[in-house]
């Protein structure tokens, strides 16, 4: 703080152009328009592209020795290295559609002075400081003595399978026609974003990409993981095209979706938690006149980076827990890793809640379309307490150290008081259009319809199979050990040996004995919870109010009937090699070092 001081009043003083000591306000106005690092300093410089290669500054605190690109100087402050960190430039930053025909023509380097520290593509020597110059889009770094000698064509680097390049985009104004082909398309005037990405008046573009490329469309949700979305949305615009980089805000995906929405060949990166991810799937699937949006059986699969708690669906996906990279390199790592990922099915359930006629007026239900789980008592008990506190007072929950203390906490209490003592007494449950017994065994405090092996951050309640293999061959069918009808598994012995697939059209039920069962099933010192059922459709009747919960988002629920019917399958891109991702999954830290 103290040097952005000092650096403020050096400011001020080189402003102050009569030196009486004060600064007017025509004097404000002049150094405004003249003094770039004022405006970013003081927070008027807003960060919105306006136009397509203009300046774009941020204040940056560098890592390494690093210089100015136009002085030359050395970037120094008291702590450290401080300065302005431009990602667009005028006269040197990149131009992110073809401004003519002759542009789209060829994809050719765009080099700009840079602080280099890798070796010279051509000679192969090192670079030393301000000797040399980088591509924006392939990332090479050359000699300046080299440059003559090396070839004008850009290949994109390590990531051209996902950039979408400048030459595939061209203003509908230079073209004759509009190609009925369906991987040409109009992108809108009214498309527009915030921080930075694109221009409020954007042009209409007409996207023309290569067979051999699956361009990747990046929705962030800069909500998610506190302002790791912020840092991670930087480097993605600086790693790809800055117009295939989204912030989400409060009006969703759809306009997004419906810009690329005729690409066949392209992947989708949802960056955010298991609810950013539902936010996407869901707006594929709405019906708005206005976005006109109709991806029908061709949605493009969708990618995870997870990032903040939780993240059950990217763990089942094997994208992990939470985004770990700590260099650019772990982010360009995770990018290389989308391409070997492979498509895999996911289902997603549809409920419809009837309120028993003599009830209260409860909660609204949050959402009728589960993606990861449905589940009533205990656990959504504990949930609705932690969500109600954190709306209260959100001060309280800044760290996800503090959110796991305030779950313990809740969990704790919830254990001591056994709110949903006995629930199966008055639950009734039916599956496929038979009734579950409930009262063998020990008596529950939860149930939970499971879509995914996956939840709590990382429980599974339906447990794995050792002997799945045996399963498969008694039931003579494929590799998830299913039986080939579409009967309803009620009966333990079947059960068994069933594995749990999150494309199978099927949902596992089980019963939740009490808090402690969950731990221990977290700890892994139990195998499962109780399995009930798997089946095709179930109907929920419930004689008492009853704290329920879909993917997390909870609420108190009057005495209903809720019926679950499979809705849909979706695809998702699911990553092959899972222990070497978890090398680089985890909780975000120091992401995106360098743009």
């Amino acid at each position: 703080l103290k040097n952005k001081i000092q650096i403020l009043r050096d400011m001020l003083l080189e402003i102050d152009y009569d030196a009486d000591g004060t600064v007017s306000l025509e004097e404000w106005k002049r150094g405004g328009l003249t003094t770039v690092p004022l405006l970013v300093l003081l927070g008027i410089d807003s960060q919105a592209l306006r136009e397509d290669g203009t300046h774009m500054w941020r204040l940056k605190h560098f890592n390494k020795p690093t210089y100015c690109n136009l002085c030359m100087k050395r970037l120094v402050s008291f702590s450290g290295k401080q300065g302005l960190c431009c990602t667009r430039a005028a006269n040197n930053c990149i131009s992110t559609y073809a401004k003519s025909k002759r542009e789209a023509s060829i994809m050719i380097h765009h080099w700009v002075d840079s602080n280099c520290s890798e070796r010279c593509v051509r000679c192969k020597k090192h670079i030393k400081a301000l000797e040399g110059k980088r591509c924006r889009w392939c990332k090479g770094e050359i000699h300046q003595r080299c440059l003559n000698d090396w070839d004008v064509k850009c290949n994109l680097g390590k990531l051209a399978h996902h950039i979408l390049p400048p030459t595939s985009l061209v203003p509908l104004v230079l073209t004759e026609r509009r190609r009925s082909s369906s991987k040409s398309f109009k992108m809108g005037q009214n498309s527009s974003t915030n921080n930075g990405s694109l221009s409020s008046a954007m042009p209409s573009f007409e996207i023309d990409i290569s067979p051999d490329t699956k361009p990747l469309l990046v929705l962030l949700n800069p909500k998610s993981g506190g302002k790791q979305g912020t840092k991670l949305y930087r480097k993605l615009q600086y790693l790809l095209n800055p117009r295939q980089v989204f912030l989400l805000d409060n009006n969703g995906p759809l306009e997004r979706l419906q810009m690329f929405q005729n690409i066949s060949n392209m992947n989708i990166l949802c960056c955010g938690g298991d609810g950013t991810v539902k936010w996407v799937l869901d707006a594929m699937g709405v019906e708005v006149t206005f976005y006109q949006i109709n991806y029908g059986d061709n949605r493009p699969p969708v990618a995870v980076l997870p990032l903040g708690t939780g993240n059950d669906l990217s763990r089942c996906l094997n994208w992990g827990g939470g985004f770990a990279g700590k260099t650019g390199n772990d982010l360009i790592a995770f990018l290389k890793s989308i391409e070997k990922s492979r498509v895999v099915t996911l289902d997603r359930w549809e409920t419809n809640l009837i309120e028993n006629d003599d009830s209260e007026k409860g909660d609204a239900m949050p959402n009728n379309i589960i993606t990861n789980y449905f589940s009533v008592g205990v656990d959504a008990s504990i949930a609705h307490r932690f969500h109600t506190m954190r709306e209260k007072y959100p001060e309280k929950f800044s760290s996800r150290m503090k959110n796991k203390l305030w779950y313990f906490e809740f969990a704790t209490s919830e254990s001591l008081q056994a709110t949903c003592k006995n629930l199966h007494e008055y639950v009734e449950i039916q599956c496929d259009g038979s009734p579950l017994n409930l009262n063998s065994g020990p008596p529950l405090e939860g149930i939970a319809f499971l879509n995914i092996p996956s939840i709590y951050g990382g429980s599974n309640l339906w447990g794995r199979n050792a002997n799945a293999a045996k399963s498969k061959r008694f039931w003579g069918i494929g590799s998830l050990g299913m039986r080939p009808n579409s009967e309803s598994l009620t009966n333990s012995c079947h059960l068994i040996g069933n594995n749990q697939d999150m494309g199978d059209k099927k949902i596992e039920v089980v019963g939740i004995q009490s808090v402690i069962s969950m731990g221990q099933v977290k700890a892994g010192l139990r195998t499962s919870a109780k399995r009930l059922a798997q089946c095709s459709s179930a109907i929920i009747k419930t004689k008492k109010r009853f704290p329920m919960q879909i993917d997390g988002e909870p609420w108190v629920q009057q005495p209903c009937t809720i019926s679950i019917a499979h809705k849909n399958q979706v695809p998702m891109l699911q990553a092959t090699k899972k222990a070497h991702l978890h090398k680089s999954f985890g909780c975000i830290n120091q992401a995106c070092s360098e743009s």
